[in-house]
């Protein structure tokens, strides 16, 4: 495959990306934040200034990655640190290199369209966020939080965000196959969910062991009867 060159070491990043129109402004705004936390709904508004200030017209999953990277301590803490030195290194030249061709593209992976795409986010992107909720909503949370959105963004091979992480070296199998397993942990230490209670990333139920009862040592007082 021919790969355009770029700047900074990572010109060879391909732009297989539609030439489809941006969605009219305004014409699906739905409000975000409400299920969002805290922390991840300041991921989202810092992911839209960077698009603004880039001169992005749509924000897309590479800006909600290059966020999450800089803003959230649980989503640094799946990566080695290495890859994450490597990642901002890539991410900060978008707007001087690989970038510059995204600009007059829109992210689009193929995946059905989603009902209420919100305005000047990229149809990757907005798959990905509702993709959050719905992750959060399966593990009983009424927010997604910044692992939910890193999950679902994974998911889609074919976005930006993937493109980037594959150039830094990242597995994204790993990754998440170690978010999966950490979100499986914190559900059982939660409590002692039935077979088949805890899901995957994409809803597939995952079955727990029992939890085994601790072993109690005898008294050393007590007296064993003769028969």
């Amino acid at each position: 495959m021919t790969r355009a060159a770029g700047t900074g070491g990572v010109g060879d990043v391909p732009p297989r990306h539609s030439q489809r129109p941006a969605a009219a402004p305004g014409a699906h705004r739905t409000h975000l934040d409400a299920r969002l936390t805290a922390e991840l709904a300041a991921v989202v508004a810092g992911a839209r200034r960077r698009a603004v200030r880039d001169g992005d017209r749509q924000t897309d999953t590479a800006h909600l990655l290059h966020t999450l990277l800089e803003s959230d301590a649980e989503v640094r803490s799946a990566f080695d640190g290495p890859q994450i030195a490597r990642l901002l290194g890539y991410l900060v030249q978008r707007a001087i290199g690989y970038g510059l061709r995204w600009q007059s593209t829109v992210e689009d992976s193929g995946a059905l369209p989603v009902l209420g795409e919100p305005e000047r986010w990229s149809p990757a992107a907005a798959s990905a966020l509702n993709s959050a909720y719905g992750r959060a909503a399966r593990r009983g949370a009424a927010r997604a939080r910044g692992l939910d959105l890193l999950a679902a963004i994974l998911a889609d091979p074919e976005s930006r965000a993937v493109e980037v992480l594959g150039r830094a070296g990242v597995d994204v199998g790993a990754l998440q196959a170690r978010i999966e397993a950490g979100t499986a942990a914190e559900e059982y230490a939660a409590g002692t969910p039935e077979a088949g209670d805890v899901r995957s990333g994409d809803g597939t139920p995952t079955a727990l062991p029992p939890r085994i009862p601790p072993c109690r040592a005898p008294r050393p007082d007590a007296q064993t009867s003769s028969p």
